[in-house]
């Protein structure tokens, strides 16, 4: 697909701030003067899913990539302490980004980073340079069958636990992975590992609790996205694992309805893309930026 990808041995760093009683881990990497890319991960996952992506970007861009409270090395307040919602896991990214002085930048969205995405360049429409949407939803023909059950659990939590106990099950890590994928021989099993030993520590299942029940105000929303989009048109970057059965193919081609002119490419892949797929993403990625950014970053529809 791509001769080259440039590849940077330029060191990420793993970096700390304080954003409103809340610590924010972020990995970064890449020139400070380049265009800035901010990467958001998807559940249960954290910023390490871009472990494979940030060195195939670094090289011209400053990737930034946040773990949401709650998430990866964040600080995971009491619910006591911290709302989880969509609208507070935004928040915390938007005020996050205003620490740093980042004032433009592209989202490169991913699942959860959808919901939290939409919602932070709603608040900042002036900064968002543009979007790159990977398996990260926003219509509702790309809800696959299984969301028939969690609608369930939205309308009666106590009743519908099951649901819960699966979502943050070691199974239902591995089979966001897997998908449909003919190819799990491809697929490291430390991810699902590791992102099932985060969501195990002490507190994390009254926090994804809250999240899951939350995710009904997402769905809620998708007309606001949409509007928003078609009002805005950015320019847009659209990659979705085809073997996803959680985000279905419908969802990305449902882009194209208020983004016309939207790029949109379906991958041998499965939700977390990158695991199956991330020179491909990089290539795509850096062709798209290649010719939607100048070299200040700034969109060139601007």
């Amino acid at each position: 697909m791509r001769n080259t990808i440039p590849f940077t041995s330029a060191s990420t760093t793993y970096r700390r701030v304080t954003v409103d009683d809340t610590e924010i881990f972020y990995r970064e990497a890449g020139p400070a003067d380049g265009p800035v890319v901010v990467l958001l991960h998807g559940f249960p996952s954290s910023s390490r899913m871009y472990d494979p992506l940030i060195p195939l970007l670094a090289d011209t861009y400053r990737v930034i990539a946040p773990d949401y409270p709650g998430f990866g090395h964040s600080s995971a307040p009491s619910p006591h302490r911290y709302t989880y919602t969509f609208d507070a896991l935004a928040g915390s990214i938007d005020a996050f980004l205003e620490h740093l002085k980042i004032e433009r930048y592209t989202l490169f969205m991913q699942d959860y980073g959808g919901p939290i995405g939409f919602r932070v360049a709603i608040a900042n429409p002036g900064k968002i340079e543009a979007l790159i949407i990977q398996n990260a939803n926003a219509y509702q023909e790309g809800l696959g069958p299984k969301w028939a059950n969690i609608a369930k659990f939205w309308q009666d939590p106590d009743a519908h636990r099951e649901q819960l106990d699966g979502f943050v099950s070691l199974e239902g890590a591995r089979q966001r992975h897997l998908g449909n994928t003919p190819n799990p021989e491809r697929y490291n099993p430390d991810g699902w590992a590791d992102e099932f030993a985060m969501i195990s520590r002490p507190g994390q299942r009254e926090i994804q609790a809250s999240l899951l029940y939350d995710y009904r105000t997402n769905v809620e929303a998708y007309p606001k996205w949409q509007k928003w989009m078609r009002e805005h048109t950015p320019s847009t970057l659209v990659l979705w694992g085809r073997f996803d059965p959680s985000f279905i193919v419908a969802g990305a081609k449902a882009y194209l309805r208020d983004l016309p002119d939207a790029e949109l490419h379906l991958l041998d892949a499965g939700h977390f893309a990158l695991d199956e797929a991330a020179d491909e993403v990089a290539g795509l990625t850096r062709d798209f930026l290649a010719r939607h950014l100048d070299a200040k970053g700034r969109s060139k529809l601007r």
